[in-house]
């Protein structure tokens, strides 16, 4: 196991575990995602002559409680680094060749719920949890390119406007009955050993990874359409920001 700052990542035969690692609740600031994404450049380049898949889960209460607003909101300029640092991820995940399991156990809220869509797979422990698009809650604006992401990723129109204009809690049993959760588990180990034998199933199918991802990529074409600007980011002025913060 080697360690990329505030994430492990770990190969198991063909399977990479990348794990967000401590007791706090991961929210993507621009230090986590350069952690992610060196981990992800490693499961790249290690990846070249076999089929292989990647997990990603997380220690304790939360799987991503989403941007880091307390720190981005200070002026635009951060805004626009932390925006531009989560869409590279984004294009990282969509990219990659190979299969993608999210291991969700634990809350998963607003950048943190499209972190875990942007996987192929999400597993989800049933015991605790909720998937949570909290922008309408907290008065922060959803760009278009996390709404391209939600329509690939939930048919239905009506379980979008449970997620985003009702600003649902979804536990797993919800998101398995929505269709965008693929199984619920009764916890955190159970969760991660499951998308373990998840991936070695995929694995085994011994798919070649560049095709993989260009299945993926047309699949998400609106997505990575979406992710060149995020155009409300640099209208959101002091007094939105004041707004947002004060109800965090």
């Amino acid at each position: 196991m080697e360690s990329e700052g505030l994430c492990t990542l770990e190969k198991r035969g063909n399977i990479f575990l990348l794990t967000l690692t401590g007791t706090g609740d991961h929210r993507l600031h621009p230090n986590l995602i350069d952690s992610i994404s060196a981990a992800l450049r490693r499961v790249r380049s290690e990846s070249t002559s076999s089929s292989s898949a990647l997990i990603t889960t997380a220690q304790g209460k939360y799987f991503s409680n989403g941007y880091d607003l307390k720190w981005a909101l200070v002026d635009n300029a951060r805004q626009k680094l932390m925006s531009r640092k989560l869409r590279c991820l984004v294009s990282d995940l969509i990219t990659l060749p190979m299969p993608t399991i999210a291991a969700v156990t634990g809350h998963a809220s607003a950048a943190g719920f499209v972190f875990a869509l942007c996987h192929d797979y999400i597993l989800m422990r049933k015991d605790r949890g909720f998937l949570y698009m909290s922008e309408l809650d907290i008065g922060f604006p959803i760009p278009i390119w996390f709404s391209a992401l939600v329509k690939c990723r939930m048919g239905s129109p009506a379980v979008r406007r449970e997620v985003v204009m009702k600003a649902a809690k979804v536990t797993a049993e919800m998101g398995v009955e929505m269709g965008f959760v693929d199984s619920a588990h009764s916890g955190a180990e159970e969760t991660v050993e499951a998308s373990i034998k998840l991936g070695e199933e995929l694995v085994s199918r011994n798919w070649d990874g560049k095709t993989y991802a260009g299945c993926r990529k047309t699949l998400f074409v609106e997505l990575l359409n979406s992710l060149g600007s995020d155009e409300t980011v640099g209208d959101y002025g002091d007094e939105d920001a004041n707004k947002t913060l004060a109800k965090l």
